[in-house]
């Protein structure tokens, strides 16, 4: 049954998060990073650990950038009407836009002005972070209805040498071999696209955090997209530290939205990320799932598998990024979103948790078919159909010959791992599994 406490809770952290005007650098990030570490403090979690590294910073083949700091931005007529204003909307102003004061006439206007003319009614989310210009974001419809006359451009920022921030936190276990989850928080008022991964992720983590045993240790990885994760694996031994011991990763991006559930494979869509997401998302959602190829990413899961660095992660989505028609617009907004999304995404990732906790190789400790009616499990009288419900039991026994991992069995006899780990338990205390 749906825990819609989970739900609400992740909800009403998006919500809170989701005013920022974030972007790769700057005061958004951080303020998003502190509410996070709020929550998850306050909820009896781990703090996590925040890191700077200053702009100009060379990480692999590239630099990190100078901070960005936005604090007005319009357009006004000569009236002083606020044609558009990024107080309304922080999507209104291009995203590390240099600053701007200028009156100019309107066609000059519209070589500052984007918009997405296939969908009129929505404000794009535009970017240059790699080259200085400024500009603004506005309806194609509202571009359209501008009257002849001037306008002032008004763009208070700086780009100024400052840094980039960064979070993780590691949760042991018995094991150092880890199960890595990555998130990413780098867009403005964007609901699904920005806001959904890291709150399901703080939600994880509080999960994990909780788990009386954990066989693996955890990674949680709080960045920027693309440049924080290069940042990141540039840092200190973590590429060194990650290659030796992830054994899954998982990117969480677009989960809060309640249509289809999307996995985007590794690069050769054989890890054991790979196997686990293609099996609980089977009898998650009864084979009702997207599967894109490795061909089609784009998101922080392409920086994970890149040569060299070749770490075993697969990305997870509800909507896919770039394919929901909401995808960076303004109406990515907090009605695309929901309890039951973002509840659906975590029931997933609990339930691949819990599945790489218990994917070992099995063996019986008798020899031949035990007798399962003297340990209670085994109906006590025979009779045409009584069986059945041990029948899964049995072939799990069969199966557990120390050659298939759950997940293999779970595959062949198809049976949700979670009824299997039951099984299991079952076994384990009548000593008759290792």
């Amino acid at each position: 049954m749906m825990n819609i406490d989970n739900g609400q809770r992740m909800y009403n952290l998006a919500d809170k998060i989701f005013p920022y005007c974030r972007s790769i650098t700057g005061e958004g990030v951080r303020a998003t990073l502190a509410d996070i570490n709020e929550y998850l403090v306050s909820t009896g979690a781990p703090a996590l650990n925040i890191y700077e590294v200053p702009s100009g910073t060379k990480v692999f083949d590239w630099t990190v950038p100078k901070e960005w700091k936005i604090r007005e931005a319009y357009i006004e007529d000569e009236a002083g009407n606020h044609i558009i204003d990024m107080a309304e909307n922080n999507l209104h102003v291009l995203g590390y836009s240099a600053p701007v004061d200028e009156w100019v006439d309107l066609d000059e206007l519209k070589n500052h002005i984007y918009t997405q003319p296939d969908q009129p009614d929505w404000i794009p989310y535009v970017t240059s972070y790699y080259k200085e210009r400024y500009g603004f974001c506005m309806t194609e419809n509202m571009k359209n209805s501008l009257k002849e006359g001037k306008y002032h451009m008004y763009i208070d920022s700086e780009l100024f040498d400052g840094v980039l921030n960064y979070a993780d936190l590691i949760i042991p276990g018995e094991s150092e071999q880890e199960i890595m989850f990555s998130t990413y928080f780098c867009h403005p008022s964007m609901a699904n696209n920005e806001c959904s991964g890291p709150v399901v992720q703080a939600e994880l983590i509080r999960y994990v955090s909780a788990m009386e045993h954990r066989k693996y240790t955890y990674r949680f990885i709080y960045i920027p997209e693309t440049i924080g994760s290069i940042t990141y694996l540039s840092q200190g031994s973590h590429l060194a530290d990650m290659k030796k011991n992830v054994i899954a990763g998982f990117n969480l991006s677009c989960v809060g939205d309640n249509r289809e559930y999307s996995y985007i494979e590794s690069k050769y869509a054989d890890t054991l990320a790979d196997r686990i997401l293609k099996n609980v998302l089977k009898f998650h959602t009864g084979d009702n799932y997207k599967t894109y190829t490795f061909l089609t990413t784009g998101s922080d899961e392409r920086r994970y598998n890149s040569a060299g660095v070749d770490l075993p992660v697969v990305g997870f989505c509800r909507s896919k990024y770039v394919v929901y028609p909401e995808y960076h617009t303004s109406a990515d907004n907090m009605s695309l979103i929901s309890t039951e999304g973002l509840q659906g995404a975590y029931d997933v990732m609990t339930k691949v948790i819990d599945a790489l906790e218990y994917n070992k190789h099995y063996m019986m400790k008798c020899i031949c078919e035990p007798q399962l009616g003297p340990r209670g499990l085994y109906p006590s009288f025979s009779q045409k159909g009584s069986a059945t419900d041990t029948n899964v039991m049995m072939m799990l026994i069969f199966y557990s010959d120390g050659r298939s991992d759950l997940i293999d069995i779970s595959n062949r006899l198809d049976v949700p791992i979670s009824e299997l780990i039951k099984i299991v338990e079952k076994l384990k205390a009548c000593d008759l599994i290792e």
